[in-house]
């Protein structure tokens, strides 16, 4: 028989309901606040320059956070602030928010107002969201289309099956799927995970009967078939470098990855919510009350787990199994009653941590090295441009044109938008990762002989490889300086700019 909703009490319900969406306008508002603070990281500062030049893919990622930057470069630039921190990050943080609404929505439509305020809240609170959506990246879409999918899977497995509500709701989830496969690829766990719940469970084997999941599974085909497109043209790169990066021979040792992967979610959750999250889903697997319950647990641990066998070959970044706490996160609203107090002490330690957080991301208040701080690494980038900018200038004054660039696509990336022009800027890549720099046109392909090129590169002898590797391209290579990356008075790092002047050529081939 068909699932019914929830249907409590329409005045309290409305009311509560009214409170999660202000908490979720709250906590969306607070992140765009420390998001407009905030100089832009690394990894911003390169998904930004992938949005100077949009495409249907990228080495690293699928397109949709380079769409979403640029969006907001767009609306932004009609007030003059193009490319401030606020306008990189204004739709990714809008994401954000967008994620904590349908989560909420989905508590709300199986438990009501109650789950919904106490879903918005610890999604508000928990230090995962909190301070990861302040920052533009894939995760951002990918919530948000995650959380949509599953409102849209909920409402489908409520509908009775074959009806033309149930396709109607299946469609709809199929394009979020595909949205959310747009946004990053890790998404792919999300409908390999519904379809594993459903075969699991005898009362949901009947839907595969039904056209629902198979169009849904086209729609999301449909959506996402730019992206194939993109990848086929590039070799499948964006394709092989994730299944490398994650999955990738091992190296180093199992158990400390495996101890990183939960000391991360024990901060970024706080260990009290993390063990009644966990909790929540393994009583929905034992003994759910609906078969939406057993689904929202399957999502949950098909994600977690897959992480967990990630982190056996390469180290697992804490943010990553980011999806899996949205179904999570429902599930507990709906376990626990509306004055737990270990609920209450989990939300209040959680909150505790996310304001430590948001207060040293402006001060540094907790004592450890720059260089071990995660907010420090978007400090000192504007010293190291300014650095560069001098190079430039003086080379500026003989012949040829003058290019500027790195070795890594962090420097480069960082220069491209710290310099006052914000120039195109060119890697060398002999040396870290590959990445998308490589697939446009290098230094090598724009330069005319007689042209400069100033480098910023880690001031460490293997760094220092890459300037002496065209040494025998340019007429002359001079180290010019350093550029400390400093936050107050610690150094995270130092840069080492370099000139190389009189291009003569050619380009070295960059060894495995």
């Amino acid at each position: 028989m068909t699932e019914r909703a929830h249907q409590p009490a329409a005045n309290d319900d409305a009311d509560e309901w009214r409170e999660a969406l202000l908490i979720t306008l709250a906590g969306t508002l607070v992140r765009l606040f420390f998001g407009m603070l905030l100089s832009p990281f690394p990894d911003e500062t390169y998904y930004w320059d992938w949005s100077r030049h949009l495409a249907f893919g990228y080495y690293d990622h699928p397109p949709v956070i380079a769409w979403l930057i640029a969006a907001g470069n767009w609306l932004a630039g009609l007030f003059g602030a193009n490319a401030s921190p606020l306008a990189i990050r204004l739709f990714p943080v809008i994401a954000g928010g967008v994620a904590s609404y349908f989560a909420s929505l989905v508590a709300y439509r199986l438990g009501g107002g109650g789950a919904a305020r106490r879903t918005a809240v610890l999604i508000a609170v928990m230090p995962i969201a909190a301070s990861g959506l302040v920052l533009a990246t894939p995760d951002a879409p990918l919530l948000a289309a995650s959380a949509a999918t599953l409102y849209c899977v909920v409402r489908a497995l409520e509908s009775q099956p074959g009806s033309m509500s149930s396709l109607r709701w299946w469609s709809l989830g199929g394009l979020c799927l595909g949205v959310a496969f747009a946004s990053k690829y890790t998404s792919i766990l999300l409908p390999i995970t519904v379809l594993i719940a459903m075969a699991a469970r005898p009362s949901l084997r009947e839907r595969f009967k039904e056209p629902g999941p198979w169009v849904a599974c086209a729609v999301a085909t449909l959506v996402f078939l730019p992206v194939l497109q993109w990848n086929a043209a590039h070799d499948w790169a964006s394709f092989r470098f994730q299944l490398g990066h994650g999955l990738g021979p091992p190296s180093g040792s199992v158990v400390k990855r495996e101890l990183d992967l939960v000391g991360g979610q024990l901060l970024l959750v706080s260990p009290i919510l993390f063990v009644m999250a966990a909790w929540a889903v393994w009583r929905a697997l034992r003994r759910p009350q609906r078969d939406v319950h057993f689904v929202l647990a399957a999502v949950a641990v098909g994600s977690w787990a897959f992480f967990v066998f990630s982190a056996t070959r390469r180290s697992v970044e804490a943010n990553w199994p980011a999806p899996s706490y949205l179904p999570a996160l429902v599930l507990l609203a709906l376990a626990v009653p509306r004055h737990n107090q270990w609920l209450r002490r989990g939300m209040g330690v959680a909150g505790l941590i996310t304001c430590l957080i948001y207060v040293n991301a402006l001060v540094t208040i907790i004592p450890i090295p720059a260089r071990r701080d995660p907010v420090a690494r978007a400090a000192g980038w504007l010293n190291m441009a300014n650095r560069v900018q001098d190079s430039r200038d003086a080379l500026g004054q003989g012949g040829g044109e003058t290019y500027v660039g790195g070795d890594r696509y962090q420097d480069v990336s960082e220069l491209a938008y710290q310099l006052s022009d914000r120039p195109q800027t060119y890697c060398t890549c002999l040396s870290g990762r590959h990445n998308q720099y490589e697939l446009w046109p290098g230094f090598q392909t724009v330069a005319k002989i007689g042209d400069n090129l100033v480098l910023a590169v880690d001031d460490t002898a293997m760094s220092a490889e890459s300037p002496k590797k065209l040494g025998p391209y340019f007429s002359e290579v001079l180290a010019a300086g350093l550029a400390p990356l400093t936050r107050g008075r610690d150094t995270i790092s130092v840069r080492r700019v370099w000139r190389l002047m009189g291009y003569r050529g050619g380009w070295p081939t960059r060894t495995p």
